[in-house]
């Protein structure tokens, strides 16, 4: 890492009008020793956002708008978006969700971190938006034998127990800072996900090439949690992760994917049954046919929850 690099923080938006303009507006109230660029990916949004983004930044240089003709979902807008970077002469690519706000300090504390850990993936202490001393996540680890993620931290209070940069097991694609030199080894997101477990599986992926992730506590942010989707109750949610997260296991759980499957089958049928007794049927639905279309092969954007 050099000074006077060009950082590309790419945004996707996908109806995200209530939440662009104070996620850009954090971003450039950052100072780093360099340019960034703002390259936001809109996925074919119907709210008036793209329109009111073009407004509001017609002027500005620093923000590019890029329009998709369709919702790709998650994973190949920000592959548009890598490629943008890449054609601007980049050399550090940030992936955030539009639903946040960085920290005044974030890029910076961010780039350093990258300093210290020369080509590994850096990711922030993200709390919640709308209780800011509580952690979303502080890194995330893997279990042993299945492999199931989980943010660290998650609805603790912060009391400065996770305070320290360590290296974690996975990140979550709310906020990825990526060399583009780990871009270039191990590749763009995988489009088949849509929506979810993406991020999980390229941590795996970066693992597999042994490519670390460091988690950076002086880089904090605020996450409005579940804005993009709905909210993790929703016929959406359970589609896709009954879907992708058996393709996610079938590409990186090697001996560990049968007895993976069993977790799987108990976890999911214990979900459904409750979603039943709770009168969300259509949630067991969503679940039911996430993993028939995984059987069938049929992935990137659903044909039921697009």
């Amino acid at each position: 890492m050099v000074t006077g690099m060009k950082l590309a923080v790419i945004l996707v938006n996908y109806n995200g009008k209530d939440y662009n303009e104070a996620c850009i507006e954090s971003v450039r109230a950052n100072r780093i020793d360099g340019e960034v660029r703002i390259i936001v990916v809109d996925n074919a949004s119907a709210d008036g956002s793209v329109q009111a983004l073009r407004e509001r930044y017609a002027k500005e240089e620093q923000v590019e708008m890029v329009g998709l003709d369709d919702n790709y979902g998650f994973s190949r807008a920000n592959n548009v978006g890598i490629r943008r970077a890449k054609a601007w002469g980049a050399d550090v690519v940030l992936l955030l969700n539009n639903d946040t706000e960085i920290g005044e300090t974030m890029l910076r504390e961010l780039l350093a971190c990258a300093k210290r850990h020369p080509d590994s993936m850096i990711v922030p202490k993200i709390y919640y938006s709308d209780a800011r001393e509580r952690i979303w996540s502080a890194g995330g680890s893997v279990s042993p034998v299945v492999r199931k993620v989980r943010h660290i931290g998650l609805d603790e209070e912060d009391r400065g127990q996770y305070d320290e940069e360590r290296r974690t097991f996975f990140a979550t694609g709310c906020c990825l800072l990526l060399p583009m030199q780990v871009i270039r080894q191990a590749g763009l997101l995988d489009e088949r996900f849509f929506l979810y477990y993406e991020d999980t599986e390229y941590s795996f992926r970066l693992q597999k090439l042994g490519i670390e992730i460091y988690y950076c506590p002086r880089a904090v942010m605020y996450h409005k949690v579940g804005a993009s989707s709905k909210g993790a109750d929703s016929p959406l949610c359970a589609y896709y992760i009954a879907r992708n997260w058996l393709l996610c296991s079938r590409l990186h759980q090697g001996w560990r994917y049968p007895l993976f499957l069993v977790y799987y089958a108990v976890n999911r049928t214990a979900c459904c049954l409750l979603w039943l007794l709770r009168g969300k049927g259509a949630l067991a639905r969503a679940s039911w046919l996430g993993i028939r279309d995984f059987h069938r092969g049929k992935f990137g954007r659903s044909m039921y929850y697009g």
